[in-house]
């Protein structure tokens, strides 16, 4: 039984940690920190687990009864946890901030993106779990920059859910702003973007050609709507086949040959992905709900492989009825 740690339980991502571990057949919850709810039940923040658990947030750490520890604090803050912990060598480590996605010097975290990296993962004993917009965008494209047919400036306009900019309220994710709204923002200077050339570069060192991200807000709580397209040489049944070819091997990631919505993936670990052909221009929707595939799933299916249980483990998770 692998015991688990968090770091930060009493957000969004912590939440859905909760839910997925409360019913993972191989893990055991050891403890949730949370400094401003130590001695609170969890249930008391997390609402929908009353009658699910009697775990107390606690201010403790006892990093030595745990394997792993899921650090679910806010961006920067990550980095000051490590250096101002001493962690045991044994512990392992899934960072659900930024704070470790760009090589740089130093950093000895594995991107875990297991679509990616899955063999990276499974002997890493540090993850940095990806950004929510990034892994739908990377899932759109990968299959593309791995057979060098990434030869245009690529387009591409996403969608998210208000859950994605965090638990705390701010003057554009309250209701009776979101509701029944739209707006871009971080309009081609998305913090995302750094990791999303960095796996595209990854598998073809090649591209260098501009990448045009337009992030948009929203009206709804959940879930990322992805649309991107590029030139294209090849067929549209050329194209489906090198996807569903990538993909045949990874659990999650569905190349739909009908027209999604994102309903179907709402509350699940999965990725829906649709092509199209429209003269020289192929366009790819990708579909995942930023709270689970975009973090805190991703960060179980992480988890498993890093410990090498199945990948599936505790994801078998039911998408909402329409």
């Amino acid at each position: 039984m692998i015991k688990i740690g968090i770091i930060g339980g009493a957000g969004y991502t912590a939440g859905e940690l909760l839910r997925i571990l409360l019913n993972h057949p191989d893990a055991e919850i050891g403890f949730v920190q949370s400094s401003s709810n130590a001695g609170n039940l969890i249930s008391d923040i997390h609402i929908d687990l009353l009658g699910e658990t009697d775990l107390i947030f606690t201010e403790k750490m006892p990093f030595g009864k745990a394997d792993v520890i899921f650090l679910c604090m806010g961006h920067g803050k990550s980095v000051e946890f490590i250096e101002n912990n001493d962690l045991p060598e044994s512990l392992k480590i899934i960072d659900l901030s930024h704070d470790f996605r760009l090589k740089r010097a130093g950093n000895n975290f594995v991107y875990g993106l297991p679509e990616l990296n899955r063999d990276e993962i499974k002997t890493a004993s540090r993850i940095a779990n990806p950004g929510c917009f990034a892994t739908g965008i990377q899932l759109a494209l990968l299959p593309l920059a791995k057979n060098d047919k990434l030869t245009d400036e690529v387009h591409v306009q996403a969608i998210t859910g208000s859950t994605g900019a965090g638990q705390n309220p701010t003057s554009t994710s309250h209701f009776s702003w979101r509701n029944g709204n739209i707006s871009a923002y971080k309009v081609f200077q998305h913090q995302h973007e750094g990791e999303i050339l960095q796996s595209l570069k990854q598998l073809q060192p090649s591209f260098n050609l501009d990448f045009n991200f337009v992030p948009i807000r929203g009206n709804h709580t959940r879930g990322i709507f992805v649309s991107t397209y590029t030139n294209f040489e090849g067929t549209i049944d050329e194209a489906k086949n090198m996807y569903k070819l990538f993909y045949d091997e990874h659990p999650f990631v569905f190349v739909s040959d009908k027209n999604p919505a994102l309903k179907q993936v709402i509350n699940t670990n999965k990725a829906v992905v649709y092509l199209e052909k429209h003269g020289s221009k192929l366009v790819i929707i990708s579909l995942t709900d930023n709270l689970i595939k975009g973090a805190s799933g991703q960060a179980v299916q992480n988890m498993n492989l890093m410990f090498g249980l199945n990948e599936k483990a505790g994801l078998n998770l039911k998408p909402v009825a329409f």
